[in-house]
């Protein structure tokens, strides 16, 4: 079994609405382990989870659109998902959910790498992830491909032939009119 990364959070650590209540010093223990986040649901666990990773790495308490932080939130969602996976395979639905979550963390990174390589760098580390660049990308040459690029190049020449020829009779009506006005001038 994979070991989850929501496990490291410890058991007596209380959900997020009732962390900072006064009253919780008072309270049974009981209710104190009812309000942890040991009885949490999965999505509040990785809430504080993704916070936690967060935190790290904000460059200002209200920083939530930086690189580093959408970084950090796609890997929070994305290790949740490979976790859920391991315990259900067949579970399609989410690994297409995962999948498109690495795609847009990998275009987010492309991009990041061609405009600041530095954070880039830094990025990567931070996320303990190896980026490659996409492949570039080729296609097959086929016989059927040719014949019908062929077709398309000879459709459209023969297309600019039928446009030039009402183009120049068109123009034709145009210089015979402006003819005809600057006779009316005269």
């Amino acid at each position: 079994d994979m070991p989850s990364h929501l496990d490291d959070l410890p058991p007596t650590l209380l959900k997020k609405d009732y962390a900072n209540l006064p009253i919780m010093n008072s309270v049974d223990d009981v209710v104190k382990r009812m309000l942890s986040l040991e009885m949490a649901s999965q999505k509040e666990k990785l809430k504080v989870k993704t916070q936690q990773l967060v935190e790290k790495v904000r460059r200002s308490p209200n920083d939530n659109g930086s690189f580093e932080v959408q970084g950090k939130l796609k890997k929070g969602r994305i290790r949740t998902l490979e976790e859920h996976l391991q315990r259900h395979p067949k579970d399609k639905k989410n690994r297409r959910l995962m999948l498109m979550d690495v795609d847009r963390r990998r275009k987010m990174l492309g991009y990041l790498r061609r405009v600041n390589y530095s954070t880039f760098e830094n990025t990567c580390t931070q996320l303990g992830i190896q980026y490659s660049p996409p492949q570039p990308y080729a296609r097959r040459v086929t016989k059927r491909w040719l014949v019908k690029k062929a077709l398309c190049i000879k459709v459209f020449q023969e297309k600019q032939k039928l446009k030039a020829a009402e183009r120049l009779k068109q123009r034709r009506e145009w210089q015979a009119r402006a003819r005809a006005a600057r006779e009316q001038q005269e």
